[in-house]
Protein backbone atom coordinates (compact mmCIF):
# COMPACT_ATOMS: atom_id res chain seq x y z
CA UNK A 1 0.00 0.00 0.00
CA UNK A 2 1.26 3.75 -0.84
CA UNK A 3 0.38 6.63 0.98
CA UNK A 4 -2.69 6.87 -0.69
CA UNK A 5 -4.33 3.72 -1.65
CA UNK A 6 -3.69 0.02 -1.83
CA UNK A 7 -3.72 -1.49 -5.71
CA UNK A 8 -6.13 -4.85 -6.08
CA UNK A 9 -5.31 -6.86 -8.93
CA UNK A 10 -8.62 -9.12 -9.57
CA UNK A 11 -10.75 -11.03 -11.71
CA UNK A 12 -14.41 -11.32 -11.40
CA UNK A 13 -16.61 -14.39 -12.22
CA UNK A 14 -20.56 -15.13 -11.95
CA UNK A 15 -20.92 -18.63 -10.17
CA UNK A 16 -24.41 -20.59 -10.19
CA UNK A 17 -23.64 -21.34 -6.01
CA UNK A 18 -20.68 -21.57 -3.21
CA UNK A 19 -18.29 -24.54 -4.44
CA UNK A 20 -17.44 -27.41 -1.50
CA UNK A 21 -16.66 -27.37 1.02
CA UNK A 22 -18.47 -23.91 1.56
CA UNK A 23 -22.19 -24.10 2.80
CA UNK A 24 -24.37 -20.81 3.53
CA UNK A 25 -23.74 -22.06 7.28
CA UNK A 26 -19.88 -21.42 6.88
CA UNK A 27 -18.15 -18.59 8.20
CA UNK A 28 -18.31 -15.61 6.60
CA UNK A 29 -18.79 -11.52 6.63
CA UNK A 30 -22.00 -9.67 6.19
CA UNK A 31 -21.11 -6.47 3.79
CA UNK A 32 -23.38 -3.77 3.86
CA UNK A 33 -22.64 -1.54 0.75
CA UNK A 34 -23.61 2.17 0.74
CA UNK A 35 -23.12 4.03 -2.93
CA UNK A 36 -22.83 7.54 -3.22
CA UNK A 37 -24.38 8.16 -6.43
CA UNK A 38 -22.36 9.72 -9.30
CA UNK A 39 -19.21 9.55 -7.04
CA UNK A 40 -16.87 6.74 -6.78
CA UNK A 41 -16.86 6.43 -2.96
CA UNK A 42 -19.04 3.70 -0.46
CA UNK A 43 -19.58 3.46 3.21
CA UNK A 44 -19.21 -0.08 4.23
CA UNK A 45 -20.30 -1.89 7.44
CA UNK A 46 -19.04 -5.28 7.58
CA UNK A 47 -20.74 -7.44 10.28
CA UNK A 48 -18.90 -10.40 12.40
CA UNK A 49 -22.17 -13.00 12.39
CA UNK A 50 -19.89 -14.78 15.20
CA UNK A 51 -19.06 -12.24 17.40
CA UNK A 52 -21.96 -9.66 16.25
CA UNK A 53 -18.91 -7.07 15.81
CA UNK A 54 -18.99 -4.55 13.54
CA UNK A 55 -15.81 -2.56 11.17
CA UNK A 56 -16.85 0.87 9.04
CA UNK A 57 -14.68 2.14 6.71
CA UNK A 58 -15.44 4.88 4.09
CA UNK A 59 -14.10 3.96 0.56
CA UNK A 60 -13.04 5.31 -2.59
CA UNK A 61 -12.19 3.09 -5.55
CA UNK A 62 -11.08 4.28 -8.36
CA UNK A 63 -9.66 2.28 -12.08
CA UNK A 64 -6.16 1.79 -12.29
CA UNK A 65 -6.85 2.82 -15.91
CA UNK A 66 -9.30 3.87 -18.41
CA UNK A 67 -9.04 0.43 -19.22
CA UNK A 68 -11.23 -2.00 -17.04
CA UNK A 69 -8.82 -4.55 -16.63
CA UNK A 70 -9.49 -6.06 -13.16
CA UNK A 71 -6.24 -3.65 -11.28
CA UNK A 72 -8.15 -1.21 -9.09
CA UNK A 73 -6.55 1.47 -6.12
CA UNK A 74 -8.56 0.91 -2.93
CA UNK A 75 -8.51 4.32 -0.59
CA UNK A 76 -9.93 3.56 2.60
CA UNK A 77 -10.78 5.19 6.14
CA UNK A 78 -11.71 3.22 9.07
CA UNK A 79 -14.04 4.77 11.41
CA UNK A 80 -15.42 4.44 14.56
CA UNK A 81 -19.12 4.53 15.75
CA UNK A 82 -18.88 8.03 16.57
CA UNK A 83 -17.55 9.00 12.63
CA UNK A 84 -19.75 6.24 11.35
CA UNK A 85 -23.19 7.93 12.93
CA UNK A 86 -22.25 10.90 11.59
CA UNK A 87 -22.05 9.76 7.67
CA UNK A 88 -24.70 6.91 8.30
CA UNK A 89 -27.68 9.66 6.52
CA UNK A 90 -25.31 8.68 3.38
CA UNK A 91 -27.04 5.34 3.20
CA UNK A 92 -29.54 4.19 1.27
CA UNK A 93 -28.01 2.79 -2.24
CA UNK A 94 -27.30 -0.24 -0.47
CA UNK A 95 -26.09 -3.96 -1.83
CA UNK A 96 -26.28 -6.38 0.79
CA UNK A 97 -24.39 -9.69 0.83
CA UNK A 98 -22.49 -12.43 2.42
CA UNK A 99 -19.03 -12.79 1.89
CA UNK A 100 -16.99 -16.64 2.37
CA UNK A 101 -13.41 -17.11 1.79
CA UNK A 102 -11.47 -19.95 0.38
CA UNK A 103 -7.79 -20.68 -0.94
CA UNK A 104 -8.31 -22.07 -4.80
CA UNK A 105 -4.67 -23.45 -5.85
CA UNK A 106 -2.58 -21.13 -3.78
CA UNK A 107 -5.22 -17.72 -4.93
CA UNK A 108 -7.72 -16.43 -2.36
CA UNK A 109 -11.00 -16.19 -3.17
CA UNK A 110 -13.84 -14.41 -2.13
CA UNK A 111 -17.51 -15.29 -2.60
CA UNK A 112 -20.23 -13.18 -2.66
CA UNK A 113 -23.69 -14.34 -1.81
CA UNK A 114 -25.91 -11.27 -2.44
CA UNK A 115 -28.91 -10.29 -0.55
CA UNK A 116 -32.08 -8.59 -1.15
CA UNK A 117 -33.09 -7.59 -4.47
CA UNK A 118 -30.17 -9.51 -6.21
CA UNK A 119 -30.80 -12.76 -4.58
CA UNK A 120 -29.78 -15.21 -7.37
CA UNK A 121 -26.33 -13.35 -7.68
CA UNK A 122 -22.92 -14.80 -6.81
CA UNK A 123 -19.75 -14.45 -7.28
CA UNK A 124 -16.17 -15.25 -7.00
CA UNK A 125 -13.56 -13.04 -6.77
CA UNK A 126 -10.21 -13.96 -7.63
CA UNK A 127 -7.03 -11.95 -5.52
CA UNK A 128 -3.91 -12.02 -6.91
CA UNK A 129 -0.73 -9.96 -5.89
CA UNK A 130 0.32 -8.73 -9.36
CA UNK A 131 -0.81 -8.25 -12.62
CA UNK A 132 0.99 -10.46 -14.16
CA UNK A 133 -0.07 -13.13 -12.03
CA UNK A 134 -3.49 -11.79 -12.68
CA UNK A 135 -2.87 -12.00 -16.18
CA UNK A 136 -1.55 -15.79 -16.79
CA UNK A 137 -4.14 -17.08 -14.57
CA UNK A 138 -6.73 -19.72 -15.99
CA UNK A 139 -9.79 -20.23 -14.02
CA UNK A 140 -10.24 -24.09 -13.18
CA UNK A 141 -13.69 -24.10 -13.83
CA UNK A 142 -15.19 -22.79 -17.30
CA UNK A 143 -18.75 -22.92 -16.51
CA UNK A 144 -18.14 -19.32 -15.16
CA UNK A 145 -19.06 -16.43 -16.42
CA UNK A 146 -16.28 -13.58 -16.17
CA UNK A 147 -17.17 -10.27 -15.82
CA UNK A 148 -14.42 -8.37 -14.69
CA UNK A 149 -14.22 -6.12 -18.06
CA UNK A 150 -17.92 -5.52 -17.66
CA UNK A 151 -18.20 -1.89 -15.40
CA UNK A 152 -22.04 -2.08 -15.85
CA UNK A 153 -22.15 -5.71 -13.63
CA UNK A 154 -19.61 -3.64 -11.15
CA UNK A 155 -21.40 -3.34 -7.31
CA UNK A 156 -21.22 0.57 -7.93
CA UNK A 157 -23.23 0.01 -11.24
CA UNK A 158 -26.02 -2.73 -10.07
CA UNK A 159 -27.12 -1.01 -6.57
CA UNK A 160 -30.59 0.28 -7.32
CA UNK A 161 -31.12 -3.32 -9.70
CA UNK A 162 -32.64 -6.58 -9.35
CA UNK A 163 -31.66 -9.99 -10.00
CA UNK A 164 -34.03 -10.02 -13.49
CA UNK A 165 -31.51 -6.85 -15.04
CA UNK A 166 -28.76 -9.67 -14.07
CA UNK A 167 -30.51 -12.46 -15.76
CA UNK A 168 -31.01 -9.89 -18.98
CA UNK A 169 -27.86 -9.03 -19.20
CA UNK A 170 -25.76 -12.75 -18.64
CA UNK A 171 -28.25 -13.57 -21.74
CA UNK A 172 -26.33 -10.90 -24.07
CA UNK A 173 -22.91 -11.39 -23.20
CA UNK A 174 -23.85 -15.41 -23.77
CA UNK A 175 -25.23 -14.72 -27.08
CA UNK A 176 -23.16 -12.17 -27.83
Amino acid sequence: MDKYHETEYRRIFFIEDLPEPLTRSSTHLQIFDNYLPGTRLRLRSIRVPETKEWMYLFQQSMPASDVVNGVRHIAEIRLNNAEHTLLEHLEGNEIRKNRYFLDVEGVRVEYDVYLGPLWGLNRAIYTFSSEREMSEFVPGNGSDLEITNQGDLQDEQIYDKDFAFIQERVADLVGS
